[in-house]
């Protein structure tokens, strides 16, 4: 039970989420609405996904300092996982567009630049398969991870600010801290955050030491 309070943790804390999110009081604002309530799903993915990011990169530079099947395997299985939240963020981030925009994509430069980092870690999957020995494969997907990770995050918080935007925070145009993040909102929108990246965490936890018992088991035969 020790070992395992941070999931329940998780569960309780995703319950919250999609109970408060759905029930709450929300700000009537113009335009916005009660599409303001995906401020609990479509944010916090992209936070899971920079933290999950990190973690792969963290695991790459691991990796090739000292390296092991159990780093290049936790990289790997982290940096699937981030991009299933970036995938996650960007269809829930196109459906909010559609009713605060007037369309799922209208080439903003965030949505851009999310569209542009994640075929950057798509290709990184690509990398990966084409390689056959395990050594080589590890080695350079985890340099390829490194300078992904590097990458996605001009793409993403940098590019966007120089620019005019539709984004919140972003091209001049005021963020949601700036005139609507209220106390009612905060009290949903930091427990989902928490919650969304310990699922992210969670998944990768398991998938990971799925793949190194798998890799064991390989060896073994």
């Amino acid at each position: 039970m020790k070992k395992n309070w941070w999931k329940i943790l998780t569960v309780l804390l995703l319950v919250f989420t999609v109970v408060a999110g759905m029930l709450s009081e929300v700000p009537r604002l113009a335009i916005l609405n009660e599409t303001i309530r995906n401020l609990y799903f479509h944010v916090p993915m992209w936070f899971g996904m920079i933290l999950i990011l990190l973690v792969s990169v963290a695991y790459s530079i691991l990796y090739l300092r000292k390296p092991s099947v159990e780093r290049d395997i936790y990289a790997h299985e982290a940096a699937k996982v981030g991009i299933l939240f970036g995938v996650l963020g960007i269809v829930t981030g196109m459906e909010w567009a559609k009713f605060t925009w007037g369309e799922y994509w209208s080439n903003d430069p965030k949505q851009n630049g999310a569209a542009i980092g994640l075929l950057i870690y798509f290709a990184y999957l690509v990398l990966r398969s084409s390689f056959a020995e395990q050594q080589q494969r590890a080695r350079i997907s985890a340099v390829y991870n490194i300078f992904a990770f590097a990458a996605l995050i001009p793409l993403l918080f940098i590019l966007p600010r120089l620019t005019d935007s539709l984004h919140p925070g972003n091209g001049g145009n005021p963020g949601f801290n700036a005139y609507d993040l209220d106390s009612s909102l905060r009290l949903v929108f930091y427990p989902a955050v928490l919650g969304w990246t310990l699922l992210g965490f969670w998944i990768v936890n398991i998938k990971s030491r799925l793949e190194i018992i798998r890799h064991r088991l390989y060896e073994n035969a």
